[in-house]
């Protein structure tokens, strides 16, 4: 695993998604799903470059990696990097993993034949940027594949809900608008060909119990927000998040479902 460079704001971010460590990968099988459609409709031949941006634990970069491509996967959490290197142990070939920033990648002009990110790319402060790089590094009748979460519906309830417990400024623009197909076509349409699919992902968990300790264990940023509270604040915090989740309640537990887009794409 190559390390490199990112700057203090990715770092401060890093900290927060990486601090689920190994755990993390628990929140992708939660997802798997949604992660799978996104692998199939990028679709990578054997022998083709792929990078998989924002890989975390990197199971799309495995996913992309199972007919024979060859996968780079980006992040900025080491920590992440450390539990997707020791996960994609077997692969060949071998997935290279390293650490950068979706708004800085360190590749050349048209260096990828797909390019896959997976609820990743969106969380760039600077989604022009991201998607600047995503264009330059994709070459040209390259594809790309790329899963968001829906701009309203269950995942933005749930940011809601976590926003209403952080003094964080909110983003300049919500990474939900990478869930927008008209914000999309405004970032890449001019470079690739698009075309959108939606899906929902379904998550079965025993109970809100199960999954408060699932995400409190794996997902950073509610991992982090939890440790940041004083003790009523994290009473409060529990109780709106299981509140949350047994509107999901069905007979064998809970089922979570959440929308997303599929943005699939063919560079000019």
């Amino acid at each position: 695993m190559d390390d490199r460079t990112i700057n203090q704001a990715d770092s401060q971010v890093a900290r927060i998604w990486g601090s689920g460590g190994r755990a993390y990968d628990n929140v992708s099988f939660a997802i798997s799903d949604a992660l799978a459609h996104a692998a199939q409709r990028l679709s990578p031949p054997a022998g083709s470059k792929v990078l998989d941006i924002a890989t975390g634990t990197g199971w799309s970069a495995r996913n992309a990696a199972r007919q024979g491509a060859h996968v780079t996967g980006i992040d900025i959490s080491l920590e992440l990097l450390q539990a997707a290197q020791d996960l994609s142990t077997g692969f060949s070939p071998p997935i290279k993993y390293l650490q950068a920033s979706a708004e800085r990648l360190p590749f050349d002009d048209g260096e990828f034949d797909r390019v896959i990110s997976t609820f990743g790319v969106m969380f760039a402060a600077d989604h022009e940027k991201a998607a600047g790089e995503i264009i330059r590094v994709c070459k040209p009748g390259g594809k790309i594949s790329i899963a968001t979460w829906a701009p309203e519906g269950a995942v933005a309830e749930f940011f809601g809900l976590i926003a209403g417990f952080s003094n964080e400024a909110p983003a300049p623009v919500s990474p939900l608008a990478w869930g927008d197909p008209g914000h999309v076509r405004d970032l890449l349409g001019n470079d690739f060909d698009l075309v959108f699919e939606t899906g929902w992902n379904h998550a079965y968990h025993d109970s809100a119990e199960a999954i408060w300790q699932w995400y409190l264990e794996g997902f950073g940023p509610l991992k982090t927000l939890h440790d940041s509270l004083d003790e009523p604040g994290r009473r409060k915090l529990r109780e709106q998040v299981d509140a949350y989740h047994e509107h999901y309640r069905c007979e064998a537990g809970l089922c979570v479902k959440r929308e997303y887009l599929v943005t699939i794409g063919t560079r000019h």
